[in-house]
């Protein structure tokens, strides 16, 4: 019996290696990994032309979408991407920002006011810092390099936000440098950090921060998921099952491969220290799938979303995805 072709895009990282190499296949699918290092690339690839199968994509787009009753896709809780993102706020100390809440009347800049590293960080600053989000005055353009942050559709804010287009022959870096804006949040620093001392992380010890931020909050911010077409998902209903069990696989065997320390799979000297770190905060896995596991943090990304004019209501998370993966 002949396979379904199927194309999916994803960045290669370690937890698809496995799918991408073949060494896991899901069943009666004959799967194209398609590997992009752009996640913004894929997301828009995906949602202006719809043109994989199934995709790794931006949750929170995934979401405002799904809140319109218009998305064309359909969501396996897979979370290719996840990241702590207090490392990422950068100040320039001539502003005299010290603490969280002395970004309340400044200029901040951030790439897409709508992303989900955005959103997490916002909330973030709102419920642990009591940062007054509406006091801070928004400027919104890509980080290193100038233009815009990518191409994206997601649907536009309920609410007016005090937001204002970078220049477009600027980087938020370079207005940074300059001091023509006094913070930036985002999904890397600026590149100005490595040139100009006086551009630093709001939390240098970010480490610790972000340890003590998931023990008391059981939150590990979800970037990505999986995003299959609705089109594909209802003419062939046993391919999202096939593709989210293969997926799991795959992730299963790199933590496997990566707890093999005879020889190093990473170019990290101490991945030792890490994997203790791991198992005293994480209990062994720090990568759950399914919706049980992230329940807390998908459910902060729902009420951050709502708060911050996204979405009209908080969406109950098992509506959110594929109805056979709501127990997993």
């Amino acid at each position: 019996m002949s396979r379904l072709p199927m194309t999916f895009a994803c960045g290669l990282y370690d937890r698809l290696v496995p799918l991408y190499t073949k060494e896991v296949q899901p069943a009666g699918i004959d799967l194209n990994f398609i590997a992009l290092d752009s996640p913004r690339a894929i997301f828009d690839r995906m949602g202006g032309g719809q043109e994989f199968d199934a995709s790794e994509f931006s949750s929170s787009e995934f979401i405002a979408r799904y809140a319109t009753g218009q998305t064309p896709f359909v969501a396996l809780p897979f979370f290719p991407s996840r990241t702590f993102r207090h490392s990422m706020i950068a100040v320039n100390r001539r502003s005299g920002i010290k603490t969280p809440k002395d970004l309340e009347g400044k200029r901040v800049g951030t790439e897409l006011y709508t992303q989900t590293a955005a959103i997490f960080i916002r909330g973030m600053l709102q419920h642990d810092h009591d940062v007054d989000l509406s006091k801070i005055h928004w400027v919104q353009g890509a980080l290193n390099h100038v233009g815009t942050h990518g191409n994206p559709s997601a649907p536009p804010l309920l609410r007016p936000v005090d937001i204002e287009p970078a220049d477009p022959t600027r980087s938020l870096s370079d207005m940074l440098d300059k001091g023509e804006i006094d913070a930036t949040l985002a999904t890397n620093v600026p590149a100005a950090m490595r040139s100009n001392p006086d551009i630093v992380r709001l939390f240098p010890n970010y480490r610790e921060v972000e340890r003590d931020y998931y023990r008391r909050t059981g939150i590990f911010p979800i970037m990505h998921l999986v995003a299959m077409r609705r089109d594909v998902h209802e003419k062939y209903p046993f391919a999202a099952t096939s593709l989210y069990a293969a997926l799991k696989q795959s992730r299963h065997r790199a933590l496997a491969l990566l707890r093999n320390t005879g020889a190093l799979r990473t170019m990290l000297p101490w991945m030792t220290a890490d994997l203790d770190e791991i198992d005293e905060v994480f209990g062994g896995d720090p990568w759950p799938d399914g919706i049980e596991p992230n329940r807390k943090t998908l459910e902060a990304l729902v009420t951050y979303m709502h708060e911050q004019h996204m979405i009209p209501r908080r969406i109950p998370i098992e509506d959110l995805f594929v109805k056979t993966y709501a127990s997993n």
